[in-house]
């Protein structure tokens, strides 16, 4: 058993090191050895734990789209109010900065699913782990009576994180500031739900 803890210990270490290795250089220009200096390892030990640095990176990937979706469906869980739930789910969706590290990972995956099917395949889990919370949030709303919403719950859903989607990268570029986005994004749910948040 012990054993066992040691490898899920390293394996984290690594999962670390891929992380910060990733955040520095980007995927596109990452080598496994940039990830064993991180970790403070040689590549033949990272390559004891994972078969290649692709399998570390879809597992990293992972990981963020876990954590990520994890939070955000944590944070509006247990809220009765629809409106609440919908300031909630806007707010754990946008980056708080440029060096917010999850979102950051996250859209550093994004363009090697443009031209690899598993990444695809892990880009449209996220999306849709995301949408299905607008989706709840939405559905409840129109229950309560507090939305009336202008199109089918299931498509504004999908554009309200494909509208964050557009503004995160602003965010993560400096371009554009949390308090902008947010505003930007209420606005529009207010459009489409007929209800102005707080």
């Amino acid at each position: 058993m012990a054993r066992r803890k040691d490898q899920d210990g390293r394996r984290a270490q690594l999962g670390e090191a891929a992380q910060r290795a990733l955040l520095n250089r980007g995927l596109e220009g990452l080598r496994l050895r940039d990830v064993a200096e991180e970790a403070g390892v040689t590549p033949a030990a990272v390559l004891y734990y994972y078969d290649d640095l692709d399998t570390l990176m879809y597992e990293t990937f992972q990981q963020a789209i876990e954590r990520f979706c994890s939070a955000r469906e944590a944070a509006v869980d247990g809220v009765d109010d629809a409106a609440e739930r919908l300031r909630i789910c806007i707010d754990s969706g946008i980056a708080t900065g440029p060096d917010d590290r999850l979102p950051r990972l996250l859209y550093e995956f994004w363009p090697r699913s443009l031209r690899d099917p598993k990444a695809a395949a892990l880009d449209s889990a996220l999306m849709e782990r995301q949408a299905s919370v607008y989706y709840g949030v939405l559905i409840l709303g129109q229950a309560q009576g507090v939305f009336t919403l202008t199109d089918p719950p299931r498509m504004l859903a999908t554009s309200f994180v494909a509208m964050e989607d557009g503004y995160q990268m602003e965010i993560l570029a400096g371009r554009r500031s949390r308090a902008e986005v947010i505003a930007a994004v209420q606005a529009f749910a207010a459009a489409v739900t007929g209800h102005r948040l707080s």
